[in-house]
């Protein structure tokens, strides 16, 4: 055993304790507080279990595992994103980039490369196993909102069009859950959880339908 090593991983471990502590915009369905981001990926990594047969492409189930569970852990130093907050996507790439660099870095060299390279998969969506580890991210906070009454989506003033726009993504990782997000959102505008805009963002919702169907 290598002491130095152990104790560069430990340090890590108990490190990323700290992301039990991040909340993000989205509330658990239980007691509606909000959900922290710890959870999110462990909500993420068992979606994957139960969801894997609706990926786009055949995908390597552990490898979708690795991704969710690192993904989320530069957000110890660089926060919570929101998905619609113009102001702070403008720098979040150079935040999360910082965060890796350091957060990573705590760990021996190769593992510490691994993880960079893992993080830097998800983002980039690069692979099969990605797109599908994406869509699972995208998808989860549009159930939360379907089954609390759109709490986060009405507290940032959310419309149907910036839900649609983010979370076309999901298409890419699985044309089925994609279809599946769309009756989300319909419900949502039809149950008034979500503002609907005009009806170009309808028809732009069953565009997208058609062509999954003849797809």
């Amino acid at each position: 055993m290598d002491p130095h090593r152990l104790q560069q991983q430990i340090t890590f471990i108990l490190e990323i304790d700290k992301l039990k502590s991040v909340f993000r915009q989205t509330y658990i369905t239980v007691d509606q507080r909000h959900e922290n981001s710890a959870e999110h990926s462990w909500h993420l990594a068992t979606m994957a279990l139960v969801l894997m047969d609706y990926a786009e492409e055949k995908v390597d189930l552990c490898h979708v595992l690795r991704l969710l569970l690192v993904h989320d852990i530069i957000e110890i130093d660089a926060g919570d994103t929101y998905c619609y907050d113009e102001l702070g996507i403008k720098d979040q790439s150079a935040r999360e980039h910082q965060a890796a660099e350091r957060l990573f870095g705590l760990l021996p060299e190769d593992q510490a490369n691994t993880m960079g390279e893992l993080w830097l998969e998800f983002e980039s969506r690069s692979t099969p196993e990605a797109k599908f580890a994406a869509a699972l991210d995208c998808l989860m906070p549009l159930l939360h909102n379907l089954h609390t009454g759109g709490k986060s989506w009405q507290e940032h003033n959310i419309t149907m069009d910036q839900v649609i726009a983010h979370n076309r993504a999901i298409r890419d990782g699985s044309a089925q859950l994609w279809q599946f997000a769309q009756s989300i959102i319909e419900q949502a505008v039809a149950k008034g959880y979500l503002a609907a805009t005009d009806g170009s963002v309808l028809e732009d919702i069953n565009e997208c339908a058609e062509k999954t169907t003849l797809e």
